[in-house]
């Protein structure tokens, strides 16, 4: 019998079992920049497609705000005063934006990426593991995002809809949702198994759209129609962009902001468990 005896690990240098279980060994390798600026490469002869976005919410704003808004009058803002039309939509379509951007990335272009080009696949190889996929891929959607907010606030600005010195918070509240519905988005899209499978996005999208207060305000629907909008994510997009960029700051946009944070945590976990699922198998 040997006179050494023998060493046990600390406990604090073994990793714990629900640990491994979230984050298995190799999954993560700290390099998830390397795919945003993977992706950033790849948009440089492609600009045009990358920027085309950003005009949607402009044309809706010259057409309904503008257009529309000199029969419509004014509308009642967060704080009970008057908003012009315009003034009242703007918010509304700079969350849009946000949206809209993330969502693109993180679903068609993702989509591709994993089941056609099998680009995730060739990662692997290298040290990247599923977790950097997955954070890379969010972090490139809410930069698309972000860019197409900063694009809609300079044209508010310009138009004069920006009127309150808390709209200096818009573009980071704006990458909040781009970053939510980022996360939400890659997290869907691993469940998608073809591509007729995208028309529950545009269901999703297209009616918060439409209805979330982005062009009217809450109160012209009956109390069940409100309850059931005030669920939707856009609403809160919506309700906190206007808050900001009308100067109706109040503890109520921590609501908004909570309800955000917890849909990006949530779909980040889901994005990248499932993904993990997908590329280990």
């Amino acid at each position: 019998m040997s006179g050494h005896s023998e060493r046990t690990p600390e406990p604090s240098l073994v990793p714990s079992a629900p640990l491994l279980r979230v984050i298995p060994v190799g999954s993560y390798a700290g390099r998830a920049r390397t795919l945003v600026l993977r992706s950033a490469l790849a948009y440089r002869r492609a600009w045009l497609a990358f920027v085309s976005g950003f005009f949607e919410p402009v044309f809706y704003l010259l057409a309904m705000g503008q257009g529309l808004g000199s029969l419509v009058g004014q509308l009642p803002g967060p704080d009970g005063a008057p908003l012009g039309y315009a003034a009242f939509i703007a918010p509304g379509l700079l969350a849009a934006s946000a949206m809209n951007g993330a969502v693109f990335d993180s679903t068609y272009n993702v989509f591709f990426k994993l089941k056609y080009s099998k680009l995730y696949d060739a990662m692997l190889a290298t040290p990247l593991g599923p977790v950097d996929i997955a954070l890379g891929e969010i972090g490139w959607a809410l930069l698309r995002g972000g860019l197409y907010s900063a694009g809609f606030l300079a044209v508010m600005g310009a138009f004069g809809l920006l009127t309150s010195p808390w709209a200096v918070l818009a573009l980071p509240a704006a990458l909040l949702v781009a970053l939510a519905f980022g996360a939400v988005g890659m997290a869907a899209t691993s469940f998608m198994r073809s591509w007729q499978d995208f028309d529950l996005i545009q269901l999703a999208i297209m009616p918060m759209f439409l209805f979330a207060t982005t062009f009217f305000p809450l109160e012209v629907y009956p109390r069940p129609v409100q309850l059931l909008v005030e669920c939707l994510p856009l609403f809160h997009a919506v309700e906190l962009m206007r808050g900001l960029t009308t100067g109706a700051v109040s503890a109520g946009l921590w609501a908004h902001v909570a309800y955000l944070v917890v849909m990006a945590v949530l779909g980040g976990v889901v994005a990248i468990r499932r993904l993990g699922t997908l590329l280990l198998r």
